[in-house]
C-alpha cells in the first residue's frame, strides 16, 4: 500500500512540488526556502515517526519528476532501523520516474541498522534516453559508538535502473548472518559501504568531438552501421553511467550530507 507520493512539475518556469502525500510511518517535508531564488530545484526531505523504522514497517513511495524539472530527495538524519521482533523484516521501496531532460538527486544520510535488525530496501528508477540521475546508497556497521558493529541480522539493498523499460543497471547488496561466518568476520574492519551512481548526458559543444575520433572500444554502440553512416558528424552530448563502490575503514562514520545541510539555507528555513 502506498505510503507516500511526490510529483514535481514545472510551474512558471520553476520546479515545484505539485503533489505531496504521506502517511504513517512516512512523513515528507518540502521546505519553503531550500535554495536561492535563481536555483531551479525542489527539495524534499523524508523522515519516519519515532526517528526510525520499526520492526515490520513497510514504506512505499512513488516519485515523479516531470520533464525539465530538478528535484533532490534527502533526509534530516541517518535512517535508523530498530531491532526485529521475531522474524519480521522492515522494508522500504522507492519507485521513481524521471522525465526528459529532468534531474533527480537522491542523497540520503546512511542507513544504520541496530543489533538484531532485519531490513530490506528496493529503489527502482525509470529514466528516458536523456534523463539525469545522481544516487548515493550507503549504510554503516551500526551503532559504532555503542560498540555495535555488523550485529544486525539482515540487510538487503536493491537498485534497478531502467531506460525506456530496458534494464540498464541491476544491483543488489546482501548481508546476512550465517552459520559458518558472521557479518563482522566477513567485513573485517570496514565500517561503511557506499555506492554512488551518476547517470546522464554531458553537453560537449566546445569539445569538438566527432564520431571519427571514437572507436567501438571506447563507446558501446548498438549498431556499427550507425557509426559508419554518421562519420564526420559532431556530437553535441555524451552519455555517462558512472558507478563507484566504496568501503571505508574509519574511526567514526562521517556525516557528509549533514555537514553540507548545516550550511544550506534549508537547514534554517522550513
Amino acid at each position: 500500500m502506498e505510503t507516500g507520493s511526490i510529483v514535481v512539475s514545472k510551474i512558471s518556469g520553476k520546479s515545484t512540488v505539485t503533489r505531496c502525500f504521506s502517511k504513517y510511518p512516512l512523513k515528507l517535508i518540502v521546505p519553503n526556502k531550500a535554495c536561492s531564488r535563481d536555483v531551479d530545484c525542489a527539495w524534499i526531505y523524508t523522515l519516519t515517526y519515532g526517528g526510525g523504522i520499526v520492526s515490520g514497517d513497510s514504506i512505499l513511495c512513488n516519485f515523479i519528476v516531470e520533464d525539465g524539472c530538478t528535484a533532490v530527495l534527502t533526509t534530516q538524519a541517518s535512517t535508523k532501523v530498530y531491532k526485529s521482533i521475531g522474524s519480521k523484516c522492515s522494508e522500504q521501496i522507492l519507485e521513481a520516474l524521471v522525465g526528459h531532460e529532468a534531474l533527480l538527486v537522491v542523497i540520503p544520510d546512511p542507513v544504520t541498522c541496530f543489533s538484531a535488525a532485519r531490513y530490506s530496501q528496493k529503489q527502482v528508477f525509470r529514466v528516458s534516453s536523456n534523463s539525469n540521475l545522481l544516487l548515493v546508497d550507503w549504510f554503516t556497521s551500526g551503532r559504532y559508538e555503542s560498540g555495535e558493529r555488523w550485529e544486525f541480522e539482515l540487510y538487503r539493498s536493491t537498485n534497478n535502473i531502467y531506460e525506456d523499460d530496458q534494464p540498464l543497471f541491476l544491483d543488489t547488496v546482501l548481508l546476512e548472518q550465517g552459520n559458518i561466518s558472521s557479518i563482522t568476520e566477513r567485513m573485517h574492519d570496514y565500517q561503511i559501504i557506499a555506492m554512488v551512481i551518476i547517470l546522464g548526458y554531458i553537453k560537449v559543444k566546445e569539445w569538438k568531438v566527432t564520431l571519427d575520433s571514437l572507436t567501438l572500444d571506447t563507446v558501446n554502440w548498438n549498431e556499427t552501421a550507425w557509426l559508419e553512416g554518421n562519420s564526420g558528424k559532431y556530437l553535441d552530448k555524451i552519455y555517462l553511467l558512472i558507478i563507484v563502490y566504496l568501503c571505508l575503514n574509519i574511526g567514526e562514520p562521517p556525516t557528509f550530507w549533514q555537514d553540507a545541510f548545516d550550511k544550506h539555507p534549508a537547514s534554517s528555513n522550513s
